[in-house]
């Protein structure tokens, strides 16, 4: 089974008061490129997911990112008793000039100190990094299952395109204008109309001539070589695996033979025949680019 690049995955989540949600995205690329964005303080795992994914993968573009609700922050306020109690006492002990009032609570409770904030618990808690954690596990497997869904689609196009090109391949093999007979009509056909009205070219050497001409426009070597890469593709593709640059290689090699072939053509058929080739090729290298 092969697998695209492309795919998409969330995986979501409550810990405690925080909402919490991971989404990745994959389309295609040359190598395997994670790019993460996290909210801060929540660096460590960002790490942790960062590396899941270039554990699994081995091409595509990622993005990945981690949203984080969490509710309004309210500060709770604490009494430093002790301290509270020292004031007092300390107070107590110092007698009071005639005209000065006598300390409050409330003029104790403003001294620095006396009255604590006390922030509330940081989201990034132990809690919280394993629910991550364990949602990573799940994006991650999410996210190989949609590639393998959009590969197995995938497949079915690229084994489509391969199967087109077999039957022109053979297509070209069974061409009429190939055979030794047709070969030998058309060059007759040329040595006659050039040697017509005693035009004083030497037949002999126009016979040499054309013998190179029809060896030079001789397409067999192109055919046993796309025969010989779809063949590879299709094993490839039956073995599965990470193999798009090796498929993307292949299609290179097709897309230079239907070249080749179109360039040799010495007959409107098979020229036809070439560039009906060269399209489908065309069609499949796309297709391949996709696969990882």
């Amino acid at each position: 089974m092969i697998a695209s690049m492309t795919g998409f995955a969330r995986a979501a989540g409550t810990t405690g008061p925080v909402q919490w949600a991971w989404e990745v995205r994959s389309v295609n690329g040359r190598g395997l490129d994670v790019r993460v964005r996290v909210p801060n303080g929540a660096e460590a795992a960002g790490e942790v997911a960062r590396t899941a994914l270039q554990k699994t993968l081995t091409r595509g573009q990622c993005q990945l990112s981690l949203a984080l609700t969490k509710p309004e922050a309210t500060a709770r306020v604490r009494v430093n008793e002790a301290l509270l109690a020292s004031l007092a006492a300390a107070i107590a002990r110092v007698p009071v000039p005639e005209g000065i009032a006598p300390a409050t609570l409330d003029g104790l409770l403003g001294v620095r100190g006396v009255i604590e904030s006390e922030e509330p618990e940081n989201a990034e808690t132990e809690s919280l990094a394993r629910d991550l954690a364990e949602g990573v596990v799940r994006l991650v497997a999410d996210l190989v299952e949609a590639r393998r869904a959009e590969g197995r689609a995938l497949q079915e196009i690229i084994n489509g395109h391969l199967g087109t090109m077999i039957a022109l391949t053979q297509a070209a093999e069974d061409c009429p204008a190939r055979t030794p007979e047709a070969v030998r009509a058309k060059l007759a056909a040329s040595v006659a109309t050039l040697t017509a009205g005693g035009s004083g070219l030497d037949p002999d050497r126009l016979h040499q001539e054309a013998v190179l001409l029809a060896a030079k426009a001789d397409v067999r070597e192109e055919l046993d070589r796309l025969r010989a890469h779809l063949n590879a593709a299709g094993e490839l593709i039956t073995g599965g695996g990470a193999i798009g640059r090796r498929l993307d290689f292949l299609a290179q090699e097709l897309g230079r033979e239907a070249n080749t072939l179109c360039a040799k053509a010495n007959d409107i058929a098979l020229s036809r025949i070439g560039l009906d080739l060269k399209a489908v090729v065309e069609q499949f290298r796309e297709q391949v680019q996709n696969v990882e």
